[in-house]
């Protein structure tokens, strides 16, 4: 089983990120590895001599974060594999580069600040964007369990990846799956392939129900132990989906998409949702 990463820097925001990585190592049977990201010059053995105390507090420190968020994680999940380490990297490098052999990376969120120690939209949003694996921010509200997940859906073949993770998640959690697709314009639906500049939303409405029902088919086959109730909204995903996160557990949407709903290319929705998100929000690369 590929192993769970997250991120620490040792503040309360990291260990809650620390603590639902450890409950998802739990339900899926799999080992989890804590990163903490230093300098690299702490490893440089040339250092100047009149740094090496520096250093070796520093260093000390890093051990400290460490052996705190491994408690942590063993306190929420006694008996999961777990072990940690420093790595001499940038933050988003780190966590990215241990993503390769990962089957989910997991950072914490601290508001308008850091997430693991990253900038939310600059180093933060460069591990969403470039894992090559699900990345799940975890909001700093207190979780509840409302026995929910969420996923936006866009549609095959993009939206496939996110609803696999969805129907995973739901599975694994014995929750129900709440499948939202939000419109905001009705696309091309004449023979001619133009939107049309005034047409009837309830009209295109059930136009978008047929479509998020085919896209939900095969997976409640594969799933039929998943109870799933569907949603299909005209309006703006990054205020639908916001609201939707409220009401759940953990929101699962795609990286990018095309049109309609999500225009979903990171930066967009999934960057909005990144800040507006009030539970776990996992971002899944479409790709994937």
């Amino acid at each position: 089983m590929d192993p769970i990463i997250v991120g620490a820097d040792g503040s309360r925001h990291s260990l809650r990120a620390v603590d639902w990585a450890a409950g998802e190592a739990a339900l899926r049977g799999a080992p989890l590895r804590i990163v903490h990201a230093v300098a690299p010059w702490l490893y440089d053995r040339n250092v100047d001599p009149r740094l090496v105390a520096v250093r070796e507090w520093l260093l000390a420190g890093g051990q400290e974060v460490i052996g705190a968020a491994i408690e942590a994680a063993r306190t929420r999940a006694p008996g999961i594999d777990v072990d940690g380490d420093m790595v001499p990297a940038g933050a988003s490098r780190a966590l990215v580069e241990r993503a390769r052999d990962a089957s989910l990376i997991v950072v914490g969120s601290h508001g308008m600040g850091s997430v693991a120690g990253l900038l939310l939209g600059s180093s933060a949003l460069q591990v969403v964007t470039h894992t090559p694996v699900p990345a799940v921010v975890v909001r700093h509200v207190e979780p509840v369990d409302r026995g929910e997940v969420a996923v936006g859906v866009d549609g095959p073949p993009l939206g496939d990846p996110a609803l696999a993770f969805a129907f995973e998640e739901a599975g694994l959690r014995g929750a129900r799956l709440r499948a939202v697709h939000v419109w905001s314009d009705p696309g091309a639906v004449d023979l001619g392939g133009m939107t049309p500049l005034v047409y009837d939303a309830d009209v295109i409405g059930v136009e978008h129900t047929r479509r998020l029902n085919d896209a939900l088919a095969v997976w409640r086959d594969k799933y039929p132990d998943v109870e799933v109730v569907t949603e299909v909204v005209h309006g703006r995903p990054v205020r639908i989906l916001s609201g939707v996160s409220a009401r759940c557990d953990l929101l699962v949407v795609g990286s990018r998409g095309r049109g309609g709903f999500a225009g979903l290319i990171l930066g967009s929705v999934s960057h909005g949702l990144l800040h507006h998100a009030h539970c776990p929000l996992a971002v899944v690369p479409s790709g994937r």
